[in-house]
């Protein structure tokens, strides 16, 4: 699946570009489509392919070599129990879930060195500190993700560079909607279908939302978060209270 990244004082707010550049990894064409059609001034969306290294590090280099900010939000899914989970499935998982945040935090953290200032914040899930049937692909890389959130922490310890991850349980993406999609499918009504989704795991019975999810980057941006390292900040909704 080709996967883009866009840049520059976006997603959360416009105050954002009182910090600097901030680079946000995410996937889909049509996304970056819709995002060159509507980008203002101080938005600039650009294409790579997040499962070529060498393509991915050039493309962000190049625009913009001192990046101050990084949230790598890229995600894809299949389920399948781990007998019959397709080897290319699993390949491409891992590929854009978790190889990806390795390749673009490589390619950024010199820029931020450079300038002694920096933060990688990257979406994680409630899947990379607890697991669920059939997502063999997508708990591997989650861990992953927050395990190498951990070293990028402790390796810029001693700088103003930070690594967190954020864990929400279920926001109302594309892939929780496919999950919804199944219920309806099978004879639900779409309310029921929600509410039987979000029983199942979140007690809040509400999705978390991407401007709660943008208030906490903001956070771990500011000055309050400059002593938060390494950390897997959960935004679940109570799933992981249970």
């Amino acid at each position: 699946m080709p996967s883009i990244f866009f840049g520059t004082n976006a997603w959360a707010a416009p105050w954002l570009g009182l910090i600097g550049t901030l680079f946000i990894i995410v996937v889909g064409l049509l996304w970056l489509d819709r995002q060159r059609r509507r980008a203002q001034a101080n938005q600039e969306p650009y294409g790579t392919n997040l499962k070529n290294e060498p393509e991915t590090a050039e493309d962000i280099r190049l625009p913009h070599p001192l990046i101050a900010i990084l949230v790598n939000n890229a995600g894809i899914q299949y389920t399948a129990p781990v007998e019959s989970f397709p080897v290319e499935k699993w390949d491409a998982i891992i590929a854009i879930n978790l190889s990806s945040v390795f390749h673009t935090s490589r390619a950024a953290l010199p820029g931020m060195q450079a300038r002694h200032w920096g933060r990688i914040i990257n979406i994680a899930s409630v899947h990379g500190l607890v697991a669920s049937k059939e997502k063999a692909a997508y708990v591997a890389a989650k861990h992953g993700v927050v395990g190498l959130t951990k070293v990028i922490a402790l390796e810029n310890a001693q700088s103003p560079i930070t690594c967190n991850a954020i864990c929400p349980g279920w926001v109302l993406t594309p892939l929780v909607q496919q999950q919804i999609d199944k219920r309806i499918a099978a004879g639900e009504d779409a309310e029921t279908a929600r509410l039987a989704l979000l029983s199942e795991k979140q007690p809040a019975q509400a999705f978390v939302t991407p401007e709660q999810l943008g208030a906490l980057v903001l956070f771990l941006c500011g000055e309050g978060g400059a002593q938060v390292r390494g950390a897997a900040w959960n935004m679940d909704g109570g799933w992981l209270a249970q």
